[in-house]
């Protein structure tokens, strides 16, 4: 849906505090979801991921009979792509899998999933979980690794935050920028629309009067 509005972005102390915690929020560490997938269908799933911001996810159908086989038929297929329809990750016929992947464009990323038709339908349920930015970074692993101590890896972890932070705020400007770009041109397109009308509007009252002018005249009224 697109729909012209004037927009005014204006950045008061208060504001700046409800974004700052509506990005702390998104930057928080991400549980996992579980949604149910009807056989024959499919369910997709969005993120609004920034370019260069790493992303990692897992999925996996969950198997309901402990210490069963999980059914032949609970197999999946998946698919993840960008806003301009790039495929960065596809697997067909699978039961669990996962992707990691470098984000080279802003927008809304989708992951998709397929289960193929059985007769008759069944459902399954499925466990996805999805992470971006500073909760893609597995910090708790890299210091397994390189043997941080507990300060560093805080540190690090706060550092990667506050950077994220600080890129969500540029993004922000760049799109106030952009709106305030948008509405001068806005407005200056109707500026000219209603100085044209105003033109027309006159010219179809002058033809008007000079059509009644001529017709009284031939009627020799006037």
């Amino acid at each position: 849906m697109i729909w012209n509005r004037k927009v005014e972005l204006r950045m008061e102390r208060g504001d700046v505090m409800v974004v700052l915690a509506a990005i702390m929020l998104m930057l928080r560490q991400v549980e996992s979801i579980r949604f149910d997938l009807e056989t024959g269908h499919t369910k997709c799933i969005a993120d609004d991921i920034k370019s260069n911001s790493m992303t990692v996810g897992k999925y996996h159908v969950v198997n309901k009979n402990e210490g069963l086989p999980l059914p032949e038929a609970h197999k999946i297929t998946i698919r993840v792509t960008s806003a301009y329809g790039n495929n960065y990750h596809y697997a067909e016929n699978v039961a669990w899998g996962h992707f990691t992947f470098q984000a080279a464009d802003d927008g809304d990323y989708m992951a998709c999933f397929y289960a193929a038709d059985t007769k008759p339908s069944s459902f399954m349920t499925i466990d996805f979980e999805w992470k971006s930015g500073v909760a893609a970074n597995d910090w708790t692993h890299i210091a397994k690794k390189g043997s941080l101590v507990a300060m560093e890896l805080e540190l690090q972890n706060m550092h990667d935050t506050v950077q994220s932070i600080q890129d969500e705020i540029y993004y922000l400007r760049e799109r106030e920028k952009e709106m305030q770009l948008l509405n001068i041109s806005t407005h200056s397109k109707m500026a000219w629309l209603s100085f044209l009308s105003f033109l027309v509007s006159l010219s179809v009252t002058g033809l008007q009067l000079w059509h009644l002018k001529s017709f009284f005249q031939k009627k020799k009224l006037i």
